[in-house]
């Protein structure tokens, strides 16, 4: 990696749009402790490790884990040069999110087929039902 990216800043701005996300977003993961970046006075600045860390969270988020999951990557991540215990980890907890989202995909087809039956009927009553015709007196 190059000592320029290594080096770079980022304001919580900066940093929300490059990620596209909104700096509330980048406080509310602070506040559940997932990123701590520096404070300069008042305002938070981020490296290029908390960039980093975002993009995981938010790819983690985007395929459907809690937070206290990604959590717990980013801890042993964090904790363990080996990276053997985040990784067994990780392939576990994918295996049961696939294995969830397959289970959900068959639920969706059940549904699917129910609402396609379900409508094919009311159509078809529609078109055979005679049709009212008022009489003006």
């Amino acid at each position: 990696m190059s000592a320029n990216i290594k080096e770079s800043l980022y304001t919580a701005t900066e940093l929300a749009t490059s990620l596209g996300v909104t700096s509330r977003t980048l406080r509310f993961y602070e506040t559940k402790h997932l990123i701590q970046p520096k404070r300069v006075g008042n305002r938070r600045v981020y490296n290029y490790k908390d960039r980093a860390r975002m993009q995981l969270i938010l790819r983690g988020k985007r395929i459907g884990f809690p937070l206290d999951d990604i959590k717990e990557f980013l801890d042993l991540y964090d904790s363990d040069a080996d990276r053997t215990p985040q990784i067994q980890l990780l392939v576990n907890k994918v295996e049961n999110r696939i294995k969830q989202l397959t289970e959900q995909q068959q639920d969706i087809e059940t549904t699917l087929d129910e609402l396609r039956e379900i409508h094919s009927i009311a159509s078809e009553t529609l078109k055979n039902k005679p049709k009212i015709r008022w009489s003006s007196t």
